[in-house]
């Protein structure tokens, strides 16, 4: 198979050397930076070109677009207005006004898709989707997750302030950043109907977006889940706690375990993540369902309809923060 990386960055390059791992090929790389690009096209039988259309037109099976946030929703139109499968990173957009009509488009097209939703492949929201899919805690009542860390400890050696989540024009600020937890309540809980979020830049940080926010959104089977987002913990945290009237489980990220508590017979039981995997098993076991579901022509657990309808939910939020009001999700944009 043929597949054309879009982006030359950190994820970029994570996802071309997962591609070469899985023995997909010929590779080739769009990269506006041509050092950046070269360097890439160096280190393996990768084929490079510095335009999206010239990519295209060197005819790939399908497409990873890894570039900044804001170029997103118009690289994958692209993609998808010439017929080709698409894998577009997390967020889909970073602006509300460019979503219309693409998903729409995805299904007119009839192509397989999916927008990056690494979470759902690490072992432990794998294994709280696993005990809730097993009705483990019968009916749910409410959710807290949370993911944080430090935007100047993320990128060693660089100036945070130049990187693309410091900046409202390229898609940062952590509601979109942090969308994997928006996307993880709504796999667990199901869809949402409305949202409220308070939000800010509380922090000295030299940045033009939010860097905490705190949602609380009610989902369509009743229950409530609370979202806590920020850039500005120094130590990188990320986990959940579930509650229903048969239990509760407790995920940790930094534990690498979770926690199952059975009230019918008053037990826990624990979970530990296997001692040998590793953080980039997950874009490995992501990348190999998207190549999975090209194969087979089946749909992948979050193509790009589905994916306008979370990030709705971040767009809702951002609303919510802006007006001090609750918001609803019912869709205002055309998917």
């Amino acid at each position: 198979m043929k597949a054309l990386v879009v982006g030359g960055g950190s994820i970029g390059s994570r996802h071309l050397r997962n591609l070469k791992a899985l023995a997909v090929e010929p590779l080739a790389i769009v990269e506006t930076d041509a050092q950046r690009r070269q360097a890439l096209a160096q280190e393996g039988d990768v084929s490079e070109f510095s335009e999206l259309e010239s990519g295209l037109d060197w005819g790939p099976d399908f497409v990873v677009i890894a570039t900044p946030t804001n170029l997103h929703a118009e690289q994958a139109r692209d993609a998808l207005l010439r017929g080709f499968d698409v894998f577009v990173e997390k967020p889909l957009s970073h602006s509300q006004g460019t979503l219309a009509g693409l998903g729409r488009l995805a299904e007119r097209k009839n192509v397989v898709s999916m927008v990056g939703c690494n979470m759902r492949f690490h072992p432990g929201p794998a294994k709280v989707k696993e005990l809730l899919k097993e009705n483990r805690l019968g009916k749910l009542l409410f959710a807290r997750i949370h993911t944080g860390s430090y935007l100047p400890n993320w990128r060693p050696g660089t100036n945070y302030r130049d990187n693309y989540a410091a900046r409202e024009e390229t898609g940062g600020g952590c509601i979109l950043d942090c969308i994997h937890e928006i996307d993880l309540a709504r796999w667990y809980l199901g869809d949402v109907l409305d949202v409220f979020c308070v939000a800010g830049h509380v922090s000295t940080l030299e940045i033009d977006t939010e860097d905490v926010a705190a949602l609380i959104c009610r989902h369509a089977t009743g229950a409530l889940s609370e979202i806590h987002l920020d850039y500005v913990q120094r130590t990188y945290e990320r986990g959940c706690q579930i509650v229903g009237e048969a239990g509760s489980i407790f995920w940790d990220f930094n534990a690498r375990q979770l926690r199952y508590y059975d009230a019918t017979t008053s037990q826990w039981t624990s979970y530990r993540q296997p001692e040998e995997w590793n953080l980039n098993q997950m874009y490995i076991d992501e990348m190999r369902h998207f190549l999975d579901c090209v194969h087979t022509r089946q749909q992948t657990v979050l193509p790009i309809p589905e994916a306008v309808t979370v990030l709705e939910i971040a767009f809702a939020a951002k609303a919510s923060a802006k007006t001090g009001t609750l918001v609803s999700t019912a869709k205002e944009v055309t998917t």
